[in-house]
């Protein structure tokens, strides 16, 4: 009987980390696998917000390299690293469904 109570009262807070993790945790894995998509398909014509507020377009974005070249104003280019890039707000890729069209 005495082991059944140690139980029970350990109960509570299993149940807050369980709730914890579903109303928390996971929804913020869920937008950083998201946001590392978004980062490793950036293409020239980006509009993004870096982790320092500012709004630019993106110049410049090889594949395999960290570095990205930003347009921040009108002929004002800086480079920067893609994991300072906070958020995607338009993205000029393609769809991976685009309905099947072919351009042959």
């Amino acid at each position: 009987m005495l082991a059944n109570s140690g139980i029970i009262s350990f109960l509570p807070m299993i149940l807050v980390f369980v709730v914890f993790y579903f109303v928390l945790i996971r929804p913020q894995q869920t937008r950083q696998r998201e946001l590392k998509a978004q980062l490793n398909a950036l293409r020239r014509g980006d509009r993004i917000v870096t982790t320092g507020g500012i709004v630019g377009v993106v110049q410049l974005a090889r594949e395999g390299t960290a570095e990205i070249e930003v347009e921040i104003a009108s002929g004002v280019k800086i480079q920067l690293m893609r994991e300072n890039v906070s958020k995607v707000l338009t993205s000029s890729a393609k769809p991976a469904n685009d309905g099947g069209k072919s351009s042959t």
